[in-house]
């Protein structure tokens, strides 16, 4: 009724996901790869959303991963059954996600560097000092944040 559209992915989140960058230049770090898988059916879905000016919204860091990964020059996606590697910090160039919905991670994680690259260093230290003071549940199984 409302217009939103849900498209359906696959992920294998890999235990890399928890690993910390140890590297002092983050372009060093080796990424984890994760086995993705976008159908054509959602990949159409998404790709109407875009064409229509819609937002696209992702529900966590992985599924960021995938939608980016997927992503064409044009600013669509392509349907894709198979691993990523892309390492998303700050200067990347958003393609295809509008909003994000994560958890609060691990301050040395590729996580952390993936929601700092989408809402900005700034605005990611005054929610995690936030969520500190107010002692919220960080990790998996933890609070979540939106950012528009």
């Amino acid at each position: 009724k409302k217009g939103i559209k849900i498209a359906k992915v696959e992920l294998k989140v890999g235990w890399g996901t928890f690993a910390p960058v140890r590297e002092e230049d983050i372009e060093d770090h080796e990424i984890h790869e994760e086995e993705i898988s976008l159908s054509q059916t959602s990949a159409g879905i998404i790709n109407e959303t875009i064409k229509n000016r819609g937002d696209v919204w992702a529900f966590g860091t992985t599924v960021t991963r995938l939608l980016e990964s997927c992503a064409t020059e044009d600013g669509f996606v392509n349907a894709y059954d198979g691993k990523t590697n892309l390492f998303v910090y700050p200067g990347y160039e958003w393609r295809i996600v509008n909003h994000l919905v994560t958890n609060f991670h691990m301050p040395d994680s590729s996580l952390i560097l993936l929601v700092s690259s989408f809402a900005g260093k700034e605005l990611i230290k005054k929610a995690y000092d936030e969520a500190l003071k107010n002692e919220y549940m960080f990790l998996s199984y933890g609070d979540s944040m939106l950012i528009i």
